[in-house]
């Protein structure tokens, strides 16, 4: 993960410039990354939301520094004009943070024709989010994906998309217990997710806590194809223990 937004908690993630970006991007891939993800909007509850035009600033010197990486780059955001210039300019996957809710973004990942993760959002953006009030809280999730899965085949996107279950989202004022009791009632259930027949992406936990190696735990026990990482080199620890117990 590399963040053009200064206001990112992961504050070793954020970078202004090309040569930071790259040695960012350098870093991650000698702990075990096999490709980037770049966004310049923060989504927490300590960020702002830009223009998109200050967004797109923010990531249009970075997209070709770190696509000269050679590695697949995604560009995280939900404004349809910013991941239309990053894919021009050498990003190879779409990282759609409003879950191509808006038939724009889903046209321009269309035109695209790149693989697109989509997450699932209880609400327009990650910054205008609601709590998930279900006992089953992965049915919610895979009726959000039915729907939206059948929108999108009106864009022949289906068979690019790779389903994120959301989980690095939130509403800002939830508090983390009930964070921690959503997430790990959704991790325990991702193999229910399965049933689209398509790939998994998890915004791994990466807190230094008991609760969020608990988490990592839970997901790396379902083998997603994907997961973006803060730290590659503590997931890539996590799970050669999971494999010598």
């Amino acid at each position: 993960m590399v963040n053009a937004s200064p206001d990112s908690l992961h504050r070793d993630s954020v970078v202004t410039t090309p040569d930071e970006a790259v040695a960012r991007g350098r870093a991650l891939l000698a702990d075990g990354a096999v490709a980037l993800d770049l966004g310049g909007q923060g989504t927490t509850y300590v960020s702002e939301e830009v223009a998109d035009e200050e967004e797109w600033a923010r990531v249009a010197p970075l997209v070709p520094a770190l696509a000269g990486l050679g590695v697949p780059l995604s560009i995280d955001t939900y404004r349809p004009s910013v991941a239309r210039r990053a894919l021009e300019a050498g990003a190879t996957w779409l990282n759609a943070a409003d879950g191509l809710q808006g038939d724009e973004l889903a046209r321009v990942a269309a035109d695209a024709g790149c693989p697109v993760v989509v997450p699932f959002l209880n609400g327009p953006t990650p910054h205008a989010l609601t709590a998930v009030a279900a006992a089953d809280p992965m049915g919610v999730l895979l009726d959000w994906f039915d729907a939206t899965l059948r929108r999108l085949d009106a864009f022949g996107l289906r068979p690019h998309c790779v389903l994120d279950p959301g989980t690095g989202f939130a509403p800002h004022d939830l508090p983390w217990e009930e964070r921690y009791v959503f997430q790990k009632r959704v991790y325990s259930d991702l193999d229910r997710l399965r049933a689209f027949g398509l790939p998994l992406y998890i915004a791994l936990p990466w807190r230094d806590t008991a609760q969020h190696a608990e988490l990592l735990d839970i997901v790396l026990a379902h083998d997603p194809e994907y997961g973006r990482a803060h730290e590659p080199a503590r997931v890539g620890a996590a799970a050669r223990r999971r494999r010598t117990r």
